[in-house]
């Protein structure tokens, strides 16, 4: 189960530089249900992703490039690029993870922040680098972004 929350960002960290980050190519081959390929730096995956916004069911397969490639050749929509990086929230176990969109979505920013639960989820006040929740808003998912430029 994925429980997290998604923020615009209002401004980017000064230091943003000096955390660690991953560079993110996604592609999506359905988006009811999600199914995406993902390479991760070296890394890739297929994942499957249930219905709703705040909490839902993931699984994640691992695939080899050679997979990946396969499978990203043959995704309908918009390949997502992007750069995450991880910042450890102050005083919390929690770490947001900062995704900055490459082109065609540049400069879009979102802040996404995962919880062991949905009563965390809720009691949660985000930084004041922070924007407006879009959580609920399905414009602001990978999934959408993936069948629609801006």
């Amino acid at each position: 189960m994925e429980i997290e929350r998604k923020f615009l960002v209002r401004e980017l960290p000064a230091d943003l530089a000096s955390y660690p980050s991953r560079q993110i190519s996604q592609a999506y081959l359905c988006t009811d249900p999600v199914v995406r390929v993902r390479q991760d730096n070296n890394d890739f995956y297929l994942t499957y992703k249930g219905k709703g916004f705040l909490a839902r069911e993931e699984y994640n397969l691992p695939l080899n490039r050679e997979a990946y490639e396969k499978l990203s050749s043959k995704a309908d929509g918009n390949v997502i690029s992007k750069t995450r990086y991880l910042i450890p929230l102050e005083n919390s176990s929690l770490t947001i993870e900062l995704d900055v969109f490459d082109p065609p979505f540049a400069p879009l920013v979102l802040a996404e922040v995962e919880f062991e639960n949905i009563d965390e989820a809720q009691a949660f006040t985000p930084p004041d680098w922070f924007g407006d929740d879009v959580t609920e808003d399905r414009h602001y998912s990978n999934s959408y972004l993936s069948e629609h430029l801006p």
